[in-house]
């Protein structure tokens, strides 16, 4: 159903109400522009971020500045282009939960929904191994370090710990509970960011961050791109903000600037900090600075190192629960159209969580080396060229049957143009590097 505000001046705001059922009566149960802000912040923030000083420092602080800055921007006007198909297509299907494999089947056809749905899992488990993996390595460590143990403990154990954990949580937590958990961990990872900054920004040096090579940003894009894409939670969004188009686009834009300004601020304080033998070096292309392992070592201070490793796990955490919700969306809608139900939720949580697990316990490195070309073609795919395709034709549509339509991205044909040119040139780009 439709709610109209008290104010005449304002239109709808919500396609229909969330309502729970307590034996009793129904009680309204609208999502918060705070969680859904949280969700998607917390699925941006993974292990991308400390990926990044790894592929900015041989183009320096301002370049990759401005690239981190470009890049945000396309992936906001994806991110709204997906809520803006997701909130139609939940209009013209009269449904109040559509996942991505609806809307794409829905606007594009059956071939355009193979094509997204083959990219999508392929993209989600990929990165739902790396996030095992990785949380595994640094909950293994900390494990060790907790009971005395001399030596670091078989990365599978640490693998199938995390996932058991934090898996755990959100198979046996309700949504609101995982919601509200998802809220603090966001909260951690902020305090210990803040912490972070104020520890190693004692050793930035100015000179550092003078140091510019534009011919350097090429090989930043595609990790820029993983690290900002959060748009597998999108549709979960529009689903717990009711269809609201004035809270889905103040989640989507504070949600993914957040991570923006922590992007930045994480860039400039690694980058600055950096010994200006190790940049030169990295710029000739014989060694890679990894500052996840130099900071977690202790090397730079014992407090840092805490630090680091605590924000790494819950950074690496929020994006797990971001991805997996995104999977268990995505999955459901599947079922939904193969009208295949089961009696609880293991089989579908078994059909995400023991494939990433398995696979990072058996080899913690098996999706590391594609793990940039998959993201870079995925992404520019799903987050790029599908949104812009899928927006053309429901605004078409929409504008013919004199529909109900609410654009959420200004700009009309030019911007989703543009959307799919710029995509097109990074997929060229990586298949002539190839």
């Amino acid at each position: 159903m439709q709610t109209v505000l008290k104010s005449s001046q304002e239109q709808v705001t919500r396609l229909f109400s969330n309502l729970e059922f307590d034996g009793n009566q129904l009680s309204h149960q609208p999502g918060s522009v705070l969680g859904s802000t949280a969700l998607i912040a917390g699925t941006t923030v993974g292990a991308g971020i400390l990926a990044l000083p790894a592929v900015t420092l041989p183009s320096g602080v301002v370049p990759s500045t401005v690239l981190l800055v470009g890049v945000w921007l396309y992936t906001l006007i994806s991110g709204l282009l997906i809520a803006e198909a997701t909130v139609n297509t939940m209009r013209v299907a009269g449904r109040p939960s559509v996942g991505m494999l609806a809307m794409v089947e829905n606007t594009l056809g059956v071939v355009g929904g193979r094509i997204a749905g083959g990219t999508y899992l392929l993209l989600h488990y990929a990165l739902l191994v790396a996030y095992t993996t990785q949380g595994g390595e640094i909950l293994g460590s900390a494990i060790a370090n907790l009971l005395g143990i001399p030596h670091q403990l078989p990365a599978w154990i640490g693998t199938i710990v995390f996932t058991l954990i934090f898996g755990g949580i959100m198979y046996l937590g309700r949504e609101k509970f995982v919601e509200k958990l998802n809220s603090v961990f966001v909260a951690i990872v902020l305090v210990s960011f803040l912490g972070l900054l104020l520890l190693a920004g004692e050793q930035v040096k100015t000179t550092q961050l003078l140091f510019q090579n534009w011919s350097a940003l090429g090989s930043a894009v595609s990790v820029m791109a993983v690290a900002l894409f959060y748009h597998n939670v999108v549709p979960v969004v529009v689903t717990q903000l009711e269809g609201d188009t004035r809270k889905i686009r103040q989640s989507i834009v504070i949600g993914s600037l957040i991570p923006l300004i922590m992007f930045l601020a994480w860039n400039a304080v690694i980058l600055g900090s950096v010994n200006p033998e190790i940049l030169q070096k990295t710029v000739d292309g014989r060694t890679i600075f990894d500052p996840l392992q130099i900071l977690r070592s202790g090397s730079a201070g014992e407090w840092l190192g805490v630090l680091v490793s605590i924000f790494s796990e819950f950074a690496i955490a929020t994006s797990f629960i971001g991805f997996v919700y995104g999977l268990l969306d995505f999955l459901q809608e599947i079922f939904f159209v193969t009208q295949v139900q089961f009696s609880s939720r293991l089989p579908l949580y078994s059909v995400i969580l023991l494939p990433a697990m398995s696979l990072g316990a058996i080899n913690p490195k098996i999706f590391f080396t594609a793990l940039d070309y998959v993201g870079t073609f995925n992404i520019t795919v799903l987050a790029g060229i599908i949104p812009a395709l899928m927006t053309w034709k429901q605004r078409h549509n929409l504008e013919h049957s004199h529909k109900i339509h609410q654009p959420l991205v200004p700009g009309g044909k030019v911007t989703l143009i543009a959307m799919i040119g710029i995509a097109l040139a990074i997929i060229g780009k990586e298949i002539w590097a190839l």
